[in-house]
């Protein structure tokens, strides 16, 4: 099956990230990829709170609406998976969710974060994602996706920080993954420590395709007063591919890579029949003992 990644820069702006969506999802249709894969909050990036609980009530008019329209209209057989924000329960804060979108424009699946990012990183940034987001506490079934022939290709959904807990991931095999996707907007600093180790042991861990498609470079979150915000917003990037031995299919630039590129998309063929193999040859489902971890 062939999939296509898309990596980008969100601002604040909700118009300008659906014009980059709309020319990176027209590429992906035109190489005939079966789904097409974006970060997460690929709708805005803001400043702080108060901001995303201000950009969150226009999400579904200024975003998600004209994009399900586009796809519906291109009558394509590309599917799409991607992270946007939605208003919470209540007023105090947004839901960070990840939308499997199908090739007719319809939303069939829509997982919410369920591991928030509150961390305070040395001589890095303070980010306190539960201030403006409300977790989620459901684990989805895996999503089939049938690659056109009799393969059939089971995707589940799961949102940045939630890589660091390999339970996540583990139970989603058990349910029938195949596919596990994580997208992200990971700093520069856990992004150049952890990126590409998290994403090869999740798939190690679960025997699974990894991709982990990111936001990347510095953010533009818009003005305040006039004036451009001070609030500096950087993402790691390197959105990347990786097979269940560990091996890296397709790999992105990343934040310090010249030029600075408005969007990139990358390619990989995923093969069924060499993840089952890898499966047999080290059945680690069968091996676990649940009985001894309780």
């Amino acid at each position: 099956m062939k999939i296509a990644v898309g990596q980008l820069c969100s601002s604040s702006n909700l118009a300008r990230n659906l014009e980059t969506v709309l020319k990176i999802f027209n590429e992906a249709v035109q190489s005939k990829s079966r789904i097409l894969f974006l970060p997460e909050a690929t709708d805005y990036i803001a400043r702080n709170a108060d901001h995303s609980r201000q950009l969150a009530s226009d999400v579904q008019s200024q975003f998600l609406t004209p994009l399900l329209n586009h796809i519906k209209q291109l009558k394509s057989s590309t599917y799409v998976s991607l992270g946007v924000h939605l208003p919470g329960n209540t007023s105090a804060r947004v839901k960070n969710v990840h939308l499997l979108i199908d090739p007719e424009g319809t939303i069939v699946q829509q997982y919410q974060k369920i591991h928030l990012f509150d961390v305070d990183v040395p001589n890095g940034p303070i980010l306190k994602e539960s201030n403006s987001v409300e977790p989620g506490s459901k684990i989805l079934d895996p999503f089939p996706i049938n690659d056109g022939g009799k393969d059939s290709f089971h995707l589940g959904l799961a949102i940045c920080y939630d890589i660091r807990f390999p339970e996540l991931s583990l139970k989603l095999r058990e349910k029938g993954a195949n596919i596990l996707t994580f997208p992200s907007a990971f700093t520069t600093k856990t992004g150049d420590a952890h990126w590409e180790i998290l994403t090869k042991a999740r798939a190690l861990d679960s025997q699974c395709f990894v991709i982990n498609v990111a936001q990347c470079g510095k953010h533009d979150t818009g003005t305040v007063d006039g004036q451009k915000s001070a609030v500096v917003r950087e993402s790691y990037g390197e959105s990347i591919v990786v097979d269940a031995w560990g091996k890296v299919l397709a790999r992105a630039s990343k934040y310090s890579d010249e030029p600075v590129q408005e969007y990139e998309v990358i390619y990989a063929e995923l093969n069924l029949s060499e993840l089952e193999k890898t499966r047999q040859n080290m059945p680690l489902l069968d091996h676990r003992r649940p009985d001894v971890y309780k």
